[in-house]
């Protein structure tokens, strides 16, 4: 039977509608918008990473030109501090207390950048000049800036207050039953490393508008985000302690989220504050150093792990220390993010015990909170350098090694150790498609080649599986327009996705209409009263079945008004191209015929709420080939496979954006961010000229393909691919590198990023040895 993908529905490759507008200029961000009368705002920020302050005077600010406002911590006693409350129950029954983040400091400053005065005026200029007026006087401590040692006994402590740089205590896993595994193995490898931290570069740097609506009698807030109404909960409840509806959220165009910007940040709070006080609006609008010092950074842990194997390379227990870098705050979801990795620990695996010890440190740096996959990147990183470590000592393939240890088929669904529910996956299946379209078995040939020209070369690989849409729901809303269009309102929000064209193609397929005929809104608390917003790949796995329930609640609606307007049964109603047709006749009727026939609102508008109980989990297998000048270090990535088991495919040309963007990222993790803090809290990769990004010319062209299991979880089988790209890509590039490296020289570990730099050392080191 021949499966026939509608021109617009579901499977469709249909170009991204919303493109036109960005490609012509005519995107709006929040920077781009200027309401009458509008101010600007400026954040003064510590120079040093740990100090007690006092403000001498800001006398100076307030009487220089064009300034109309200035605040500090001492003015804004009336407003709550920004506190997490992702903090989960340490072993002994306890929640850890929190460092919140005060949205001016009052007498101390935790990592450089913390937020002293606010100063507004006429113009951005302006409002810096003064802010360098302001007389503050820093009583600078001793900084904690390092991992690794944050909990070495004599270590610089973050807060003076605290006992310990220690921020919470998790335990995952079963202690006893995982020591037991260990007992009976007869071999047991270890790794440990860094997982480097990364500063988040989107293209549009923060910005935010506040306003205060005097005849409303409440605040209006524009400012690019992940999902406006976690903005409006957290400034309203716990910031101003106001009722919801007394502050609007509104985000228009954003340039990029990656996890940040789902955020509340306190130059959010203070754009408001001011707003009321003055009468008029403020805008702040950050500068690119700004972000590397003050948005929340990802991931940044120690980790120590070992794996227990039987006599034929089966895996029968894992054990791993985790340190978390939390920063100088416990950010929004912080704490969170390593206890969700570690839910992921055993990965595509049959691994029966496990036992997983996780200390988040507080250090004297910018906050770290999720950054695109949130602690799922750092669990497959761990499992696939690990694999690679066992295949090493054991003598197997790397392959042979997985294949060996992979869950089957036959065991789905399949609870993991952490208690995740697996329903569904052929892990070996893709691999095994992966190896064939890679050219593993040719590597040698290639090897041969490589080494004749003075090179170096390696093939890597990764097995991975994430999970996504977590546990909930993200009502849709559609409604009949006078003119015979659609509007969906939804409250997860673009940040670049393509959520316009994907949404529509859901309710296209119902109502057999062309997509451009569909206008999906989504950032602004008035139009919606809830939403989840975007993170964790959900947007599409929930938001997108609840759209395709609203587009055939609305399309039934549409049939039985057509039905009752021409005389006839709604069951011989179809809907073509926007008309309502007697099947098998020429009567018809346009929708915005129907739009005027119907008798009350309620009959032109669908919903669809589709509510999921357990996580996706999109897996595949990665595989990257790299060759290396040993003279200079330098690596170039030749070839990258991709086969991933994504479930049904929505637009294959944006799942394959999804993935090709994702796998820039891990990329650039694993060869190139590299974010630096001296001794003394310095920033030292404050800017592009210091912390590199990837580039095109870094990245070859990526043979990518899905070798889809539909989720039996997922209503119509979706997966998710927003973060999969990222934690396949990382382990992958990096277990290449060191491929190449262990067969030239037997060196068997590399830290990330493995910069041109890091290679020539550990080259030399290993010469010299």
């Amino acid at each position: 039977m021949t499966v026939v993908t509608p021109k617009f529905g579901i499977g469709a490759s249909v170009l991204r509608v919303e493109d036109d507008a960005f490609i012509r200029g005519k995107g709006r961000y929040t920077d781009d918008i200027a309401p009458a009368g509008l101010l600007h705002g400026y954040v003064l920020r510590s120079p040093v990473a740990k100090a007690r302050f006092t403000i001498g005077s800001t006398e100076a600010a307030r009487q220089a030109p064009g300034v109309r406002l200035v605040l500090t911590g001492a003015d804004l006693a009336a407003l709550g501090d920004l506190r997490s409350s992702s903090m989960a129950k340490q072993p002994d029954g306890t929640r850890a207390p929190t460092k919140d983040i005060p949205i001016l400091c009052r007498d101390r400053v935790a990592h450089v950048g913390d937020a002293v005065a606010f100063v507004v005026a006429d113009s951005r200029a302006l409002a810096q000049d003064a802010a360098e007026l302001i007389d503050v006087d820093y009583d600078a401590g001793d900084p904690a800036v390092d991992t690794r040692t944050a909990l070495d006994e004599g270590a610089p402590r973050a807060w003076d207050d605290l006992p310990s740089n220690q921020a919470f205590h998790y335990e995952a896993g079963d202690r006893a039953r995982t020591e037991a595994a260990f007992a009976r193995a007869d071999r047991v490898v270890g790794v440990e490393f860094m997982n480097n931290r990364l500063v988040v570069n989107y293209l549009e740097v923060r910005s935010a508008i506040g306003e205060w609506k005097a005849d409303e009698d409440r605040f209006v807030l524009t400012t690019g985000t992940q999902g406006v109404h976690s903005t409006q909960k957290i400034l309203a409840a716990k910031v101003f302690k106001i009722p919801l509806e007394k502050l609007r959220v509104v985000t228009p165009d954003v340039g990029g989220g990656f996890g940040p910007k789902a955020f509340v940040y306190r130059e959010y709070a203070l754009v408001l504050e001011a707003a009321k006080r003055l009468g008029q609006p403020v805008k702040w609008t950050s500068d690119r150093n700004e972000q590397f010092l003050v948005d929340a950074q990802g991931r940044d842990n120690h980790v120590t792990a070992e794996m227990a194997l039987d006599a034929d390379g089966r895996f029968l227990g894992l054990r791993v220390k985790l340190i978390a870098n939390m920063g100088a705050y416990i950010s929004q979801y912080a704490a969170d993010i390593p206890r969700i990795g570690v839910t992921m620990s055993t990965g595509v695996y049959d691994i029966q015990a496990l036992f997983v010890e996780t200390r988040g440190v507080y250090t004297n740096t910018c906050p770290v909170d999720a950054y695109r996959g949130a602690g799922r990147p750092e669990a497959a990183f761990l499992l696939e350098k690990l694999a690679d470590a066992c295949a090493r000592e054991t003598g197997l393939g790397r392959d042979e090694i997985r294949r060996r240890n992979f869950i089957r088929p036959e065991q789905f669904p399949y609870r993991t150790q952490t208690g995740r529910l697996y329903d569904t996956g052929e892990f070996e299946g893709h691999m095994t498609t992966a190896l064939a379209r890679s050219g593993w078995a040719d590597f040698d040939a290639r090897l041969k080649r490589s080494e004749a020209a003075g090179r170096i070369r390696g093939i890597g690989m990764a097995t991975y599986i994430e999970a996504c849409a977590f546990p909930g729901s993200e009502p849709a809303f559609v409604r009949l327009n006078g003119d015979g269009t659609i509007t969906l309102d939804i409250g997860t929000q673009s940040n670049g996705q393509g959520h316009a064209t994907a949404y529509a193609q859901f309710v296209a397929e119902k109502l057999n209409l062309d997509i451009n005929k569909i206008h999906v809104v989504q950032g602004d608390t008035d139009r919606l009263k809830e939403g989840g917003g975007t993170g964790g790949s959900r947007s599409i796995p929930l938001g997108g079945v609840s759209a395709s329930r609203a587009g055939e609640d609305l399309a039934e609606k549409i049939r039985r008004i057509a039905a009752d307007e021409m005389e006839a049964a709604v069951g011989d109603i179809e809907l073509v191209d926007g008309t309502a047709r007697i099947v098998g006749t020429d009567k018809v009727m346009d929708f915005a015929a129907i739009a005027k026939a119907a008798k009350a609102p309620a009959d032109l508008q669908g919903m669809g709420d589709f509510v999921q109980n357990e996580a996706t989990y999109p897996n595949g297998t990665h595989i990257c080939e790299v060759e290396i000048d040993p003279e200079t270090g330098k690596t170039d990535i030749l070839a990258y496979t991709i086969v991933d088991d994504l479930g049904v495919t929505v637009n294959p040309i944006l799942l394959a954006g999804q993935m090709h963007g994702g796998v820039a990222q891990g990329i650039g993790q694993a060869l190139i961010e590299n974010t630096v803090y001296a001794e003394d809290g310095q920033l030292l990769t404050a800017t592009f000229m210091d912390y590199g990004v990837p580039r095109a010319d870094d990245l070859p062209s990526f043979s990518f393909e899905t070798r889809n299991v539909p989720s039996t979880t997922n209503a119509l089988g979706i997966k998710g691919a927003g973060e999969a790209g990222t934690i396949g890509a990382t382990p992958a590039a990096m277990n290449a590198i060191t491929d190449a490296l262990w067969r030239a020289y037997g060196i068997d570990h590399i830290e990330m990023p493995a910069t041109p730099q890091r290679v020539w050392d550990a080259i030399r080191g290993a010469r010299g040895a």
